[in-house]
């Protein structure tokens, strides 16, 4: 069985401040990393203990930080949403969408530019987004570690997947973080309960598939923001000063670019 991993960094064990997910953020930035290194490689070893034999990971934050010497041999390195060859899906380091209360960093993309993504009129943000690029392959979603307002979004749109929390948001800036050793002990545990449940019986976790044709609105957070979408030739229709609408004909056109 193969695993694939879609990775975030702000909801990962340990990363606790804006600056550790930017770029420019030096040493928070490499520890986050770091940190999220080793979320991954308890997922890697508790899937193993569930019977995996395969992993595919992918660095998801987009910011081309991970440190692929730091993470478990067995892991291979893919693109985003490559899922050939995969059985099912993993999220380790999620956030909650935009506009969530009680939860650390979050946002849905770009916290500069989107203020409130939907599909079908539901506020979608990148666990939704996860979950339908997988279910275009045929993949479901088994198992997400983040914080406490990623795991109840997870199960929200999800339904009954493993998860495990790593800290707790106290506002958007702030939050209470579990002990390394313990939310590390959680993500394995879960992994290896996902793998399990999933060579078990495989019907257990759904495909997260929106009705298509999907029509997909977001609000940017200024007009300027929507005016320079439009000024750069965006395939999506504007429907007002900071809203652009259109229909995706499959889960990969979710995403106004």
């Amino acid at each position: 069985m193969r695993i694939y991993f879609e990775t975030d960094l702000e909801g990962a064990t340990g990363v606790w401040c804006e600056e550790s997910a930017e770029r420019d953020g030096g040493a928070l930035f490499t520890e986050a990393y770091a940190n999220l290194a080793a979320d991954i490689n308890a997922a890697i070893e508790g899937a193993a203990e569930g019977g995996a034999d395969a992993f595919a990971v992918t660095d998801g934050h987009g910011a081309q930080g991970m440190d692929w010497s730091l993470l478990d041999p067995r892991a291979e390195r893919r693109r985003c949403n490559a899922f050939d060859g995969c059985d099912a899906v993993f999220v380790v380091g999620q956030h909650a969408m935009a506009g969530t209360m009680n939860a650390f960093l979050d946002h849905t993309q770009s916290s500069r530019d989107w203020f409130c993504y939907k599909v079908n009129g539901r506020p979608t943000g990148e666990i939704g987004q996860t979950a339908m690029c997988a279910a275009a392959a045929g993949l479901p979603v088994i198992f997400l570690a983040g914080d406490e307002a990623a795991v109840t979004e997870a199960h929200n749109f999800l339904g009954n997947i493993e998860t495990a929390a790593v800290k707790r948001g106290i506002g958007r800036q702030t939050c209470a973080l579990y002990d390394p050793a313990q939310a590390r002990a959680a993500i394995r545990a879960g992994a290896r309960r996902a793998v399990e449940r999933f060579l078990s019986d495989p019907g257990q976790f759904r495909l997260y598939t929106p009705a298509l044709p999907a029509v997909c609105e977001l609000t940017f957070t200024r007009t300027d923001r929507c005016d320079a979408y439009v000024e750069n030739g965006g395939r999506a229709e504007r429907t007002d000063a900071r809203t652009i609408r259109w229909i995706a004909g499959d889960y990969l056109g979710i995403f106004p670019w």
